[in-house]
């Protein structure tokens, strides 16, 4: 079979980057060796934000209701019937994917995909071996968990978050080693639940790679759902009984330097992900990797070989779904000859935990090593009409404002629904907007986006609904 563009996997980055070519008119293929969607629409972002939202509404059902005129008798939780309708929301949209890579005359090949040379793939299935060529090929192949040793996984006891998402029956307790966005997310949710819940974290903060005041906010609703967060904590193995056979694992960790034991039902391995570089064949053609198995690339997502192309998580951070996404649109471009361009700088993510937390562009430590002097504002949920009317007022809304031209460097933001607030200061900082752009946008009263344009305010003294306390960053 002979194509104008073959597509190595159908997840976030490979689907689209299918359908996107099939619009251009190119004659196109999508090779996908397990389900289409990939990680993030089968056992990733969907399914983990389902179990998120209904793990929330059964908690607010429980302590947050009653305060506003409604009682709940008993209420309980049904975690088959959960993960049932978890997996009916998976299954439409995966059908949908299926559907669109149909409308636009994408095939889709099953298999796994290995590089005969740099014009001809072999495809290997249960059925036999089919070769595919191509004038230009994307590998969107994603990623897959990181593993210890030490802690070998078996899909019961000691679970990735593929297995995590989808347990059968509550565990008492739950020790999550990784204090990372997956390994916060489902930790609270299981909280919520009714779990006890340990976080294990090497470094001495969850999340670290965002900025202490943001994340204090979630760790004080950790304490909050009777949460234990162990920092500066190493995981070390299992004492005995076998963790195979043993329905209690005693696992065993180091803080400063000092021996302790937790009690799980279930340890969630939560500490990274690694590209899926290796058997594609790549020695065959000559792509470059990095020394982490990244599959280098340049700013159009082209390869060291001609033809070759290479998005997503198979590429390194950041390792978004909508990042690898945007990645498909512009190979797609490229490949048809188009003008493109990808700026990582604007990419924004987010913290699915509770409350949320959204970033994009600089952070402070960011803009002080690039000599970028700060105002900085903030306005607190606490003062937002909409928050309090929802019952949701932890958190605050930062905005980095540089001195010089006034232009939003970044926006960091912890409170209710940040994920969606994020988009309005994702485009702020792409385009450059400045300080004046986005106080003279007109927000809709009330609601949780009027809360950029006062922290804005608040770098100069102005802000309507908060004190007016100057700060520059230090």
């Amino acid at each position: 079979m002979k194509y104008d563009a073959v597509v190595i996997g159908a997840g976030p980055g490979g689907y689209v980057c299918a359908i996107r070519l099939g619009q251009l008119g190119l004659k196109t293929a999508v090779i996908e060796k397990d389900q289409v969607g990939g990680v993030c629409l089968n056992v990733g972002c969907i399914p983990s934000k389902a179990l998120i939202h209904a793990a929330g509404t059964f908690w607010k059902i429980q302590n947050e209701t009653e305060k506003m005129g409604i009682t709940a008798k008993d209420p309980h939780c049904d975690l088959p019937k959960m993960q049932e309708w978890k997996g009916g929301v998976v299954k439409k949209l995966t059908g949908g994917v299926s559907q669109l890579l149909k409308a636009n005359k994408v095939d889709v090949i099953r298999g796994n995909a290995f590089f005969k040379d740099k014009s001809t793939l072999a495809v290997r299935s249960s059925d036999g071996e089919t070769q595919v060529t191509a004038s230009n090929f994307v590998i969107a192949t994603g990623s897959r968990n990181l593993t210890l040793p030490f802690l070998p996984m078996n899909g019961k006891n000691v679970v990735s978050s593929t297995e995590a998402l989808d347990l059968k029956t509550l565990p008492k307790k739950l020790v999550v080693i990784g204090g990372g966005f997956i390994g916060v997310e489902i930790g609270m949710a299981y909280a919520k639940l009714g779990s006890e819940v340990h976080i294990v974290e090497a470094l001495e903060q969850i999340l670290p790679s965002i900025d202490k005041d943001l994340v204090g906010v979630v760790e004080r609703k950790m304490k909050k759902l009777g949460m234990t967060v162990h920092t500066n904590t190493l995981a070390k193995g299992f004492e005995e009984p076998d963790p195979s056979t043993a329905s209690t694992l005693h696992l065993k960790v180091e803080k400063n330097g000092k021996a302790e034991s937790l009690e799980a039902d279930v340890v969630l391995v939560s500490i990274g992900r690694k590209p899926n570089s290796e058997d594609l064949g790549l020695e065959n053609v000559g792509v470059q990797l990095d020394n982490r198995g990244n599959i280098k690339t340049d700013n159009l997502g082209r390869t060291n070989v001609v033809g070759i192309y290479a998005i997503g998580d198979v590429t390194g951070p950041p390792q978004l779904a909508h990042r690898a996404s945007m990645d498909g649109l512009l190979v797609a471009s490229t490949i048809n000859g188009e003008n493109a361009y990808r700026d990582y700088r604007t990419v924004p993510w987010a913290v699915f935990s509770d409350p949320e937390i959204a970033v994009c562009g600089l952070s402070e430590k960011e803009a002080a090593e690039q000599g970028i002097a700060l105002k900085v504002g903030r306005f607190p949920f606490a003062a937002s009409g909409r928050a309090l009317s929802t019952n949701e007022t932890d958190g605050f809304v930062k905005v980095l404002i540089n001195e010089k031209d006034e232009s939003i460097v970044g926006v960091h933001m912890v409170g209710p629904e940040v994920s969606n607030l994020i988009a309005e200061a994702a485009l702020a900082v792409e385009m450059g907007a400045c300080a004046e752009d986005i106080v003279r946008t007109i927000h809709t009263h009330p609601t949780l986006p009027e809360a950029f344009p006062e922290a804005v305010e608040n770098a100069y003294m102005k802000a309507i609904h908060t004190s007016n306390v100057p700060r520059r960053s230090r």
